[in-house]
């Protein structure tokens, strides 16, 4: 007889961000050697990847439980962008872009950086980057959602490159 795995669940703060117009301080630049790439045709496995090892630490679960022919089909679709920021040829860290046809806005879906990039300045430019990508389809705004499993410094870093408070819920997650 199988036993079911227990169930735990934390309440967890989310928090909802917004930019309404690009920074006017230019970006940081890259430490020596990075190279940012977009994804073009990412393949599940990939992107499961970068997913698994940002999100690692985070409890980010829920794109490893998608099917493969379900990732394929999201990261197909024209209105999302995979980013990758590299060192080495070794990734650094990632992004991803959703463009909202439906109110003219981008979201930064996802963002992170690898646990061996962490510490070493590249959240900060990576996030620029990112910004900066997303507000080159010209956009009324941009957003994100950040919540307190996330990395300790994700809060500070988005508010700290312009995004401002738009919303704060909390939900109950279940982290098993």
């Amino acid at each position: 007889m199988e036993r079911a795995a227990a169930m735990s669940s934390i309440d967890v703060e989310r928090t909802w961000l917004e930019m309404r117009r690009p920074p006017a301080v230019p970006p940081t630049p890259w430490p020596d050697g990075v190279r940012l790439e977009r994804a073009l045709a990412c393949p599940p496995a990939f992107y499961r990847f970068l997913y698994a090892e940002v999100g690692r630490a985070y409890r980010w679960m829920d794109r490893l439980r998608w099917s493969d022919l379900a990732l394929a089909a999201h990261l197909g679709d024209p209105a999302i962008e995979v980013w990758v920021a590299y060192l080495g040829g070794v990734p650094q860290g990632y992004f991803e872009l959703r463009h909202v046809a439906d109110d003219a806005s981008v979201e930064i879906a996802y963002f992170g950086l690898m646990p061996w990039a962490i510490g070493h300045g590249m959240g900060r430019r990576l996030l620029e980057v990112a910004i900066q990508q997303a507000w080159a389809s010209r956009p009324d705004r941009i957003w994100l959602h950040t919540c307190t499993l996330d990395h300790p410094a994700a809060l500070p870093n988005y508010l700290k490159r312009g995004f401002t408070v738009t919303r704060i819920e909390h939900v109950v997650q279940d982290v098993t």
